[in-house]
């Protein structure tokens, strides 16, 4: 089967990898649709992320969804030709945080397309994947783009988990990348009462207003723009960041008014934070890392028609092109979620 595999910065390279039999427990998928996440993304364009960096070849990706293939022993409820979300969470089960419930912080994690451990965890970017049983979440009804995007999705319910009752509340979302526009969703699910979104990019914030934003501001042209919510020591109850980036924290901190909840989702490396505002207006800051739980949730919310992912996905590329799909994906004035076609 073909797999796609990281061999080091701008090292994307198609090959030839083994098929596996599905053993007790485990399903076998061929693989449909696959998203390309910003993780991808930094070991794509720079061959890792902050200090993790890519030290063996790797298949990458863990935005997948696909059509059950064989059953091995042991599995039920599920049938051969169905459409699985499936989930790139398989914590051990048996280390101290997994006893705890806290599963994504699990010692032992198996996370798909993953350098943080050595060897690293090969990815879900294949044609066949083998998957335990417990990670595929049906998804009758929903495309196969719809369920690939289930993983983000996650993501950002468990942001909004950090952030807690988000309804009536005032919320600044930095950053309108695919994480940045779910978040809108999530928090507009939520019974958010105000959403104001921020990026560089017209085509982002464009998506930003048609998928929820009351307001969209664009900081490289108005970068004071934010402003005028710092009066009377801040306006928004909830920020989620999603940018990663110092400028984008700073900014929506002094935005935030006293005893509101910064929720950290993005993942650009060590920031330099204004503790003393942080401190003076007696803020919440909640790293969001992963989900677990939320995965099956967010399906779910797809299915029933509460959340519609659909106008997030922009383009989709066949298996040959996908150093040119990782490209499209890096540019943010045309991609939103580009997705891999493995069928």
């Amino acid at each position: 089967m073909k797999s796609i595999v990281i061999h080091g910065q701008r090292d994307l390279r198609i090959e030839e990898t083994s098929v596996a039999a599905p053993g007790i427990g485990e399903v076998q998928i061929a693989i449909a649709t696959g998203g390309i996440c910003g993780s991808d993304l930094h070991y794509y364009n720079h061959g890792g992320i902050g200090a993790i960096r890519v030290k063996e070849p790797m298949i990458l990706g863990h935005e997948v969804s696909g059509h059950v293939t064989a059953l091995g022993p042991e599995v039920d409820g599920l049938s051969l030709g169905q459409l699985v979300a499936v989930s790139p969470s398989r914590p051990c089960l048996a280390c101290s945080y997994c006893h705890e419930g806290a599963l994504n912080h699990c010692l032992n994690m198996r996370f798909y397309g993953s350098a943080m451990p050595f060897p690293h965890i090969q990815g879900a970017f294949r044609q066949m994947l083998v998957a335990d049983q417990k990670q595929c979440a049906p998804a009758e009804g929903l495309t196969t783009g719809e369920a690939a995007m289930a993983e983000p999705l996650a993501v950002c319910l468990h942001g909004a988990r950090q952030a807690g009752e988000l309804l009536g509340k005032r919320v600044l979302v930095t950053g309108c990348g695919p994480i940045g526009l779910l978040c809108i969703l999530v928090a507009r699910r939520a019974g958010a009462a105000e959403i104001v979104a921020t990026d560089l990019t017209d085509f982002t914030l464009n998506m930003a207003r048609q998928n929820g934003a009351d307001r969209v501001i664009n900081s490289l042209e108005d970068p004071e723009a934010l402003k005028a919510y710092e009066a009377d020591k801040g306006t928004f109850d909830v920020l989620f960041e999603c940018t990663g980036a110092a400028p984008a924290l700073a900014g929506g901190i002094a935005a935030l008014r006293p005893r509101g909840t910064i929720v950290q989702l993005g993942m650009g490396g060590d920031m330099t934070l204004p503790v003393q505002a942080i401190t003076a207006k007696e803020l919440k800051l909640c790293g969001s890392f992963r989900f677990h739980e939320e995965f099956f949730t967010g399906v779910e919310l797809m299915k029933k028609g509460l959340i519609n992912v659909k106008p997030l996905i922009t383009q989709t590329l066949p298996l040959a092109d996908a150093v040119k799909a990782f490209d499209l994906a890096s540019d943010r004035t045309q991609a939103m979620k580009a997705q891999i076609s493995f069928a």
